[in-house]
């Protein structure tokens, strides 16, 4: 007679527990539909080649203000800046460059208005842009001796560009005199992305009010550069450094989300697979910090998919200004952010929390730019793949072995089902009792599946945040840390998308071949009352699987079909050549004959279940 499909008890709870945390994990950041068609990409080319400017991002945080209707006001205000800076220069820009970036620096401000990354570009072969058309903003804002309140943004900085060996140096100066003067110096090496950023006064502890407050202000509009406007913004976020090397991050789900934290280090403007980040020397005491959600929903018009603000109060010593900072304007690579550091900027990346951010820190990040320097990078994934599925073979083996014990047992569970049908502590009793008569632990199913779960969660986070693999392409997917396609649909489907990605249909039918075949292990616990349908779990799985992987990077697609496949070829090999059934039904003989110890643990629970019996009886009476 055919056996049932079902499954056990081990598998059911190692199910459980994986899926658990998959829809915990996919209800908290939903997947999305691909964003950006031929169209948009055309008219992104018009913008760039026409280069039309978008109006100036509004600081989230506004700055003191000047009463425009009031005369008095307004020209002593324009005469304080005119004192203090160069109202007579053009609005130039100063350009520091080397091989992987371009900066340009603006008379006005002093501050960086244009970073762009010369090794990469978006999605659509358009340069890639952190900093540009007035999407960012940094400055200082001070009051006067006389209490008049400026603010860097609006004074002009005279431009003195030199040589510091092979590095160049721009000084930026806004001067009340010769010896008097706020500087905004930035010095950058050859082939680096990092630039070192001094503010130092001079001479102006007669001027600055000291006891008011110096505040730095750095607003900033994260740009787009990924089909999916959604899919980006879900790895856009603001990370810093505080509390003594702490990590921690802002929302980046919420529509808006503050906070106000102490010793802060470094201050990351995450724009996925890009960054911003301002690292000082001098550690800001305090900084109030800023995310705003700028995605509602999937658009192909949304340019932008956060905005960040920083407001950081600075210190004067002696009267004056004196901080040495860092500007990172580069990619969020962690090959790249690891040669700095004494400054830890690599923990900017989003490697996962604990012992799986660890796992993907330190194992599979180094592992893959191994194989990808020498094999194409979808090869690499699947050489990758097929090395962690044989590291876990041992752990596959426990588990497919304790499904055969569970099948042996399956005869003697039946009876005592039938025989204690209507007493269930009775036959949870019996069961128990057969369980550590045969030297079989009910478990042990579970546990191979709960060691496998930081190596699960480690790769989900690896593949979408792999700079590796970003813009690499394999068969029919364009980027492997982006969702393959293979048609696109003339509407959208709900948490599904208005496109067919391929890489998930065979990863999800992978997976229900791999489900069919351990359903067919014996399933005797179904049948007790409360037991979940796992004909159900059986083909909500590979539904799961094709419905939230069809947004997401088609490596961990290419990943799980890889795995799946693999995992079917281990036990097939596992059933047909190593595991012989009927030794180990002979074996389980043997250990009934043998008398059982039982742990504190055993004997504990036998007396629990002895007591609630006997009080059951005692009740009945």
């Amino acid at each position: 007679m055919e056996e049932e499909k079902k499954l056990d008890l081990n598998s059911i709870i190692g199910f459980v527990l994986i899926f658990g945390i998959l829809i915990f994990w996919f209800y908290t950041t939903k997947p999305t539909p691909e964003e950006l068609d031929a169209e948009k990409a055309k008219q992104e080319q018009v913008v760039e080649a026409e280069e039309t400017t978008e109006e100036p991002s509004q600081p989230i945080e506004a700055k003191p203000q000047i009463n425009l209707n009031d005369s008095t006001a307004l020209a002593g205000y324009k005469s304080a800046v005119g004192a203090f800076g160069f109202t007579n220069v053009a609005d130039q820009q100063t350009t520091l460059e080397n091989d992987v970036v371009e900066l340009k620096v603006a008379n006005k401000g002093g501050q960086i208005v244009e970073a762009k990354m010369k090794k990469f570009v978006t999605y659509d072969s358009l340069p890639v842009y952190l900093v540009k058309d007035g999407n960012a903003e940094f400055a200082i804002s001070f009051s006067t001796n006389d209490n008049r309140v400026l603010s860097t943004s609006e004074l002009y900085f005279e431009p003195s560009l030199s040589k510091s060996g092979d590095n160049q140096v721009l000084s930026m100066k806004a001067k009340v005199s010769e010896n008097q003067f706020l500087e905004y110096r930035y010095e950058m090496k050859p082939n680096e992305y990092l630039v070192d950023f001094t503010v130092r006064s001079q001479g102006l502890n007669g001027v600055l009010n000291s006891s008011r407050p110096v505040t730095l202000d750095w607003t900033t509009k994260a740009r787009r550069r990924s089909k999916s406007v959604q899919y980006e913004n879900r790895y856009t976020r603001l990370t810093y450094n505080h509390d003594g090397e702490k990590i921690s991050k802002l929302s980046e789900s919420s529509d808006l989300d503050e906070e106000t934290e102490e010793d802060v280090k470094w201050l990351s403007y995450r724009q996925h697979f890009f960054s911003s980040i301002l690292a000082t020397d001098n550690h800001f005491k305090t900084a109030e910090l800023l995310s705003k959600n700028l995605v509602e929903e999937e658009t192909k018009e949304e340019l932008f998919t956060k905005e960040y603000a920083t407001k950081a109060p600075l210190e004067l010593q002696g009267g004056e200004l004196s901080y040495n900072m860092h500007w990172y304007h580069g990619p969020t690579d962690a090959q790249v952010l690891d040669d700095y550091k004494e400054l830890g900027l690599v923990e900017s990346i989003p490697f996962g929390w604990g012992i799986f951010g660890w796992i993907n820190r330190h194992v599979f990040t180094p592992f893959y730019g191994f194989l990808s320097s020498f094999l194409p990078y979808g090869i690499a994934i699947i050489v990758m793949t097929i090395i962690v599925r044989l590291a876990l073979s041992p752990v596959t083996y426990k588990s497919y072995l304790s499904q055969a014990k569970m099948k042996v047992l399956k005869p003697e569970i039946t009876e005592l089902n039938e025989k204690y049908k209507d007493n269930a502590m009775k036959k949870q009793q019996e069961t128990m009792k057969l369980y550590r008569k045969a030297g079989v632990n009910p478990m042990s199913g579970c546990i191979p599946a709960l060691l496998q779960l930081p190596i699960f969660y480690a790769l989900f986070m690896f593949f979408p945040t792999s700079f590796a693999l970003r813009q690499k392409s394999f068969l029919w997917a364009d980027d492997l840390s982006s969702y393959d396609t293979i048609f696109n649909l003339p509407f959208t489907i709900p948490f599904y998308g208005d496109h067919v990605s391929l890489f998930p249909i065979l990863a999800s039918i992978a997976i229900f071949i791999y489900m069919t075949m351990t359903t067919g292990q014996s399933m005797q616990m179904q049948q007790q009352p409360g037991m979940p349908n796992m004909k159900f779990i059986m083909y909500l799985s590979p539904v799961m699987m094709l419905f939230f992987f069809n947004n997401y990077a088609s490596g961990l697609s290419l990943y799980y079909f890889i795995s799946n496949l693999i995992t079917i070829f281990i036990m097939l090999v596992i059933k047909n050549y190593i595991l012989d059934e009927n030794k180990i039904h002979a074996q389980i003989q043997e250990n009934k004959k043998k008398p059982k110890k039982e742990n504190r643990f055993q004997k504990k629970m036998r007396e629990m279940m002895e007591q609630a019996e006997a009080q059951k009886k005692t009740g009945k009476r």
